[in-house]
């Protein structure tokens, strides 16, 4: 019986594997076959060395197959010969050792400055306490970057809009303060205004629905989502990405990484880094239309 199907048994009846993982398995190691094939034809399975399997991986990545869908046919491999060495049917694993590609974190979704202006022209909104509280729940993520759950965990006494700092209390209950502009403070009051004569009830929160109870999470995303969609055709349309765009917009207007780490509360500088990599991608964006020869 062929070394393959002496595996695809083994994995089948021994190992009760599904029987929709034997089916990829089969096809992962027939095209890896094929693969050392086309190299040399004198090759063989026992005689694949780990330059082989490398040039396995760096043929699938340039046909454009994703690293979680090289590790996957990998570990088929990987599996192969480890049941190959333990059953004395080779005499070495050319996949011993060999590390597949990273997988790459994708880069955040942000708005862009002209699509948050546009959502933001007070011309777009009226003067009603849905329209007032959704824009400042909209401008306050745009302009603190803070998260969901810090948002809905805001009281009345968490903003000071005299020295203009807002109070927030992160993951495991670290509070950082984050200072804001006059625009967002002009916004704070025109809302607290309208609040306290239409939201009724005794909650501490300070944002309120029109019964006087506190923001749910479920009600944010879905405000969040449809303001964003009359701007943006994002896939991602929610309370993060505005955070993802606070921390763009403030790296592109030359903020320093460790001030931004600080206002959006991460514990590693690691964390927002990732931030860089969207801004380079604009940057190069820029240079491609603007430079002559680009």
């Amino acid at each position: 019986m062929p070394m393959v199907e002496k595996f695809l048994d083994y994995i089948k009846f021994e190992r009760n594997y599904s029987p929709m993982t034997v089916i990829n398995y089969r096809k992962d190691l027939i095209e890896f076959e094929r693969f050392y094939k086309q190299l040399d034809c004198q090759l063989s399975w026992e005689s694949v060395d780990s330059d082989v399997v490398r040039n396995w991986m760096e043929f699938m990545m340039d046909r454009g197959n994703s690293a979680s869908s090289v590790n996957r046919r990998l570990s088929a491999l990987r599996s192969f010969y480890r049941f190959a060495l333990r059953r004395k049917l080779v005499d070495r694993d050319p996949v011993h050792g060999l590390q597949g590609p990273k997988r790459q974190k994708p880069l955040p979704q942000f708005l862009k400055e002209s699509e948050m202006e546009r959502l933001l022209d007070l011309n777009r909104w009226t003067d009603s306490y849905k329209d007032v509280l959704e824009r400042t729940i909209i401008i306050t993520f745009y302009v603190t970057g803070i998260r969901l759950s810090e948002l809905i965990g805001l009281d009345d006494d968490d903003i000071d809009n005299v020295t203009c700092e807002v109070k927030v209390t992160g993951k495991r209950n670290k509070q950082r303060i984050i200072p804001f502009g006059k625009e967002l403070a002009e916004v704070f009051a025109r809302y607290l205004v309208i609040r306290n004569t239409i939201a009724k009830g005794d909650s501490t929160a300070f944002f309120l629905t029109e019964k006087g109870k506190r923001m749910t999470n479920a009600q944010v995303r879905s405000l969040v989502k449809k303001n964003l969609t009359k701007v943006s055709t994002l896939k991602k349309r929610s309370p993060h990405v505005l955070r993802h765009t606070f921390a763009t917009a403030m790296l592109n207007h030359e903020a320093g990484l460790e001030s931004v780490k600080k206002l959006l509360g991460h514990e590693s500088l690691s964390t927002t880094e990732i931030y860089t990599h969207t801004t380079f991608e604009q940057l190069k964006k820029v240079y491609k239309n603007a430079h002559p020869r680009a």
